[in-house]
């Protein structure tokens, strides 16, 4: 057995063991287990909101369990537990959450190299992402009865997570992006057959929206410059959404949702148009965003009880909200008077969701750091 201790957080004062038994297709070599040190977890810096995020991460990407798996079993054989499943993305209660938390530690990493997680953080993807973990992840995803597996939510995220290593220009990087293109390929080659075939969006929500997941495999096409991938997103997007008019923004939030499907929608049009066409189609689509600045049309989501995992969505929804105003508002032509009201708006959803984001309670914390994160290093709208 081998073991990766990391420390929680300094309140619980606690280790955290990040422990799992090798399957002799995984035995290592001796050299390379040797390799493999302990890493203790710093304390997060006073003030540096990613360092909470980053050991929120930590602490669950290799914590199996409890864990909520969408399987499709073809035998006995398939029933086994997480780690023989998807001995990468096996963590963070369920594959989407492990994936979009190996994307957090994967972008801090790349942002704040000198960051005190840094260590713990490269130790963790490099136990991930190796080729053997790869090659089991891609025959999972390949077998019989598993088109639909994560899709679209999290094939979306593990497409942002390869695009964040191709951008990297670190070494190790390159070679973890190498490592993770088997799947990527597979997940690429699925999707440009499905999309044709999807005779209406998803407008959903939760992880079967359309929107969302178009727009993660948008930016990350336009990445690793797939243009056959990206025309085909650009023209399902523009078909799906392109003539819509009158969202109905007030019916929202619907009592799960953490994606608003007005403004996730508004947020990946204004990838596909014009600033000057996509303001026109905001004006058909969300008439109401007001021109004074105002806050009072778009209130932060309430979250009643933070220990149940449905209700603490909502926890979620006020983060992408932020993320999408501000997309929204980075598209606008210069002195659209209506980007105040869109700044202004995200600022307080923003403020909201980051205060919700803690480990206090396993529900929100296996996924919540990475919207965090998302939002507050403008993933969406850097690069």
């Amino acid at each position: 057995m081998k073991k990766h201790i990391i420390a929680t957080s300094a309140a619980m004062g606690l280790l955290f063991a990040l422990a799992a038994c090798n399957s002799p297709e995984q035995e290592e070599t001796a050299g390379e287990a040797a390799a493999k040190l302990e890493v203790a977890l710093p304390t997060a810096r006073d003030g540096v909101v990613t360092d909470r995020f980053a050991r929120m991460a930590l602490e669950c990407v290799h914590r199996e369990y409890p864990n909520k798996i969408s399987h499709v079993l073809n035998s006995d054989a398939d029933a086994k537990p997480p780690k023989a499943l998807t001995p990468a993305f096996y963590g963070c209660f369920d594959w989407h959450s492990s994936v979009h938390g190996h994307w957090l530690l994967t972008r801090l990493l790349k942002l704040d190299p000198t960051s005190p997680m840094a260590a713990a953080s490269e130790a963790a993807l490099a136990e991930s992402f190796t080729a053997e973990n790869l090659k089991r992840e891609v025959a999972y995803y390949s077998a019989e009865g598993r088109n639909g597996f994560e899709r679209p939510y999290g094939i979306a995220w593990y497409l942002q997570l390869v695009a964040e290593l191709h951008e990297s220009d670190n070494p190790t990087h390159t070679a973890w992006r190498e490592t993770l293109r088997p799947l990527e390929d597979a997940i690429v080659a699925k999707m440009s057959d499905w999309l044709p075939k999807l005779a209406y969006p998803v407008r959903l929500g939760t992880h079967n929206q359309s929107a969302f997941a178009f727009g993660l495999m948008l930016d990350y096409a336009r990445t690793v410059k797939n243009k056959a991938f990206e025309d085909l997103l650009i023209e399902r997007s523009q078909n799906f959404f392109g003539a819509d008019v009158d969202c109905p923004i007030g019916y929202e939030p619907s009592g799960e949702d953490f994606l608003s499907p007005c403004l996730m929608e508004a947020d990946l049009v204004r990838r596909v148009m014009t600033d000057e066409g996509f303001a026109v189609w905001l004006s058909a689509f969300l008439p109401g965003i007001p021109d004074d600045g105002s806050t009072g049309w778009l209130t932060p989501a309430i979250v009643n009880d933070p220990t149940d995992g449905k209700l603490v969505h909502l926890d979620g929804v006020n983060l992408s909200r932020a993320w999408a105003l501000e997309g929204i508002a980075s598209a606008l032509p210069e002195g659209d008077p209506r980007i105040a009201s869109l700044t202004a708006t995200a600022h307080i959803h923003k403020e909201t969701g980051i205060k919700a984001v803690s480990d206090a309670h396993y529900a929100g914390s296996h996924w919540l750091a990475s919207f965090a994160t998302y939002l507050t290093t403008k993933r969406g709208i850097a690069e």
